[in-house]
Formats: structure tokens, sequence, C-alpha cells
């Protein structure tokens, strides 16, 4: 049997297809829907918005009220400038409130649902109902060719539209149904793909290291945790893997293979005068009484055992005080690697901005085809910086398809 072509009357037309019913795609079809343009969104899984769901331990954490543009990391840095400034994280806002979904700020401007990410998912559909998009879940593409329009094959049967938006995200989390797919279809069509990896995500540790992490597994410590010019005062959190917590993801995104992180775990505390004035004022207590009214008894505990000189205070030379200060102030660790894709929150790399306008989203040397959201190098943030390049990505697309 032959492939329908373009001028067969069997093959459903629309004006936009649009492939992945989260984030940006659903933004760029609604935008899109809202021009009077015929939209089709096309999901490979058997509901919309699932990565959505999962967010925010399902309670959504759908922007941050100080997601600027310099907070994202690109290889083409400027790229993401226009979108975000067209579509800021309060227009976003404006829309949940329309939609009566009760939210609160968590902390560093991070914004949740005081209900379900359900509701943001509702939302979104209910949206792409009034702009009158039709969205089929389970339709698997096959293969995609272009004539003069795009012929989208799948598993159900072809569609043709005059544009196409690709929102199918990166590689993270693949048991949600990541692929590489926006990949693939880009160097299709010529566009260049920046190499990825994973970004937010756990360390891993091997040998001594393991061994130390895994007898604190569950054990949470404030800090400020650097790498690569890159720092970030948040929780880290010992695994049976090796680091986690939000720290240790946001410095994830900027750790290169071999590289050690740096980690302050009393950021804002003159941990070496505080010492002298424990030596005098308590001689006999021991260095893992005194820095246990600082950090957890257990991981104090562990140093003390591993690395630190657990004696009388008396006994600490001014020399053996600065070791410990430092110990603490800049522990420093070398990761063995990361997680990978399998816990990644996002994919750092993509298809590269150079090829698309900054202001439609377009690849620049095949008109008509545009990418959005996580597929492209544009990466965030913990902490809903992700879902507001969609947001805005998807908009700003949504403009012009």
């Amino acid at each position: 049997m032959t492939s329908p072509h373009h001028g067969d009357p069997a093959v459903e037309r629309y004006d936009v297809v649009v492939i992945g019913a989260g984030a940006a795609g659903l933004m760029c079809a609604i935008e899109a829907g809202k021009r009077g343009r015929r939209v089709l969104v096309l999901e490979h899984a058997n509901q919309a918005g699932k990565k959505i769901l999962i967010s925010g331990g399902g309670r959504c954490n759908f922007t941050n009220l100080y997601a600027t543009p310099d907070s994202y990391q690109s290889q083409n840095k400027p790229f993401c400038v226009s979108a975000l400034s067209r579509y800021t994280p309060q227009e976003f806002i404006a829309l949940v409130e329309k939609h009566r979904i009760a939210y609160h700020e968590k902390k560093l401007g991070q914004l949740f649902c005081n209900g379900s990410a359900k509701e943001i998912v509702r939302m979104l559909l209910d949206e792409a109902e009034a702009a009158r998009v039709t969205v089929r879940l389970q339709h698997t593409i096959t293969a995609i060719r272009r004539v003069n329009d795009f012929l989208i094959e799948t598993n159900v049967e072809p569609v043709a539209a005059d544009r196409l938006a690709v929102a199918t995200g990166g590689l993270s989390i693949p048991q949600m149904g990541a692929t590489g797919f926006a990949y693939a279809v880009a160097r299709q069509f010529g566009v260049n793909v920046v190499p990825t990896r994973p970004g937010l995500v756990p360390f891993t540790a091997s040998g001594r290291d393991l061994e130390f992490c895994r007898s604190l597994a569950g054990v949470s410590i404030p800090c400020v945790a650097s790498c690569m010019g890159a720092s970030f005062m948040e929780n880290l959190l010992f695994t049976h893997k090796g680091l986690s917590g939000p720290a240790i993801l946001q410095v994830s995104s900027h750790w290169q293979e071999g590289e050690r992180v740096h980690i302050d775990l009393l950021p804002g505390v003159d941990l070496l005068a505080h010492l002298k004035e424990q030596r005098d004022a308590r001689p006999k207590a021991d260095l893992q009484t005194v820095l246990s009214a600082l950090l957890p008894r257990s991981f104090v505990k562990a140093m003390c055992e591993t690395s630190l000189p657990n004696r009388a205070m008396a006994e600490l030379s001014q020399q053996s005080l600065t070791a410990v200060a430092h110990a603490l102030k800049d522990w420093s660790v070398t990761p063995d690697g990361t997680e990978g894709y399998r816990t990644a929150e996002v994919t750092l790399g993509g298809v590269d901005t150079t090829g698309l306008s900054s202001k439609t989203m377009e690849a620049v040397e095949t008109p008509g085809l545009f990418f959005i959201g996580e597929a492209v190098d544009v990466t965030g943030p913990l902490g809903g910086y992700n879902f507001q390049w969609a947001w805005a990505s998807g908009y700003c697309a949504g403009q012009y398809v």
C-alpha cells in the first residue's frame, strides 16, 4: 500500500500540528487556536501533561516569581531573552487566577498549587477546548515528510499540516515516555543538536565515599554547594547511592565529570572563631560534642570517625582547629557520576538555538517547523523555571504557527 500523499483527500488537514501534549505543546496549541488556526495536538502517551502531573510532588511548581533570562543555561544565552520577556511569570499567574486555582509560594519564589497538579492540566485542556484545539492521545509518530506541507504518519492515521511544532521534551524521566524524538526531527531537517546530558540530577559515589553516604542515608543538611562558578544555598541529602537534595540537584547542572563540588556545611557561621571560643569556654568538651550543637549528630560522628580529630577541645591546636573549620566550611567531594536520565528533572543541551528564531521559535532553514520547551537548548534551575520556559516558548511559537 502506498503512503497517502499531500493531495490525497483521505488525509486530514490542519493548519498546525503540535507534537506533544505537555506544558509547551498545550500552550502553543492554545495560542494558535485563539488566532483561529485549526490545531491538532498529537500525544503518544495515554494522557496529556504526564510530566506536569508528577511535578512538584504532584502539586506542580508551575512557575517562579524570579524567572528572568539570566537564570537559564544555554550555549546561546541571549536566545531565551525574547520569549521570557514577552511571557512573564505574572502572565501565567493571571491564567491560573482566571481559573480560580489556589496556589502559594513555598520558598524562593516557587509557586505551587494548593491542591493538585491535575488542576493545571485541566486548565490547559479547558483553554485548548475553548480555542477549538483537537487533542489526540496514544498517537505515535512513525514518520514525518515534507513536500510543500508536512505529512505526519502515525500508528492511527496520517495527517497533514502547513506548520509543525515539536514539543516532545528531552531525555529525562524515560519511564514517563521521554525519548530523543525532537532531536531526531531536528537532525532530519538539518537543525543542529547540542550534545545532551542529565541536569538537576543526584550524584553517585563509589568506594569509601559511597560507604560514608550510605551510613548517613536520609540525613539532610542546609548548605551552600558550589561548582564551576555556580553556588546554591539549599539542603543536601545523603542517599544510598550518593548525594541528592535541592542544593546538589542545582549544582549538578553545572558539574562536569571529574570536577570537585565544594560544600559549605555551615553557611553564615565563622566556624574557626566559634571553635576558639568553645576551646576557651569548654576545654574538656570533645570536638564531637561541640560540633553536634551545629550539625546533625550522626554526620558529626561519621566525620569524626573518618576525617576529624575527636579529642578534648583543650588538646586541639590552632592548626587543628583551622583544619576542622576548613573541612566543614569547604567539604569537597568528587562525584563518581550522576544517576542519569532516569532521575534527572531536565535535559541539558538539545535543539541548537542558533538554528531557531528567538522571536518565533521557527527553524531558520526550514520555515514552518518550530521547536519549543525542554527539547530546546535552554535549561533553568530547580523551582518552576523550566515550566516558565515551556509556557513562554509555547506562547511565542503560538503567535506564529
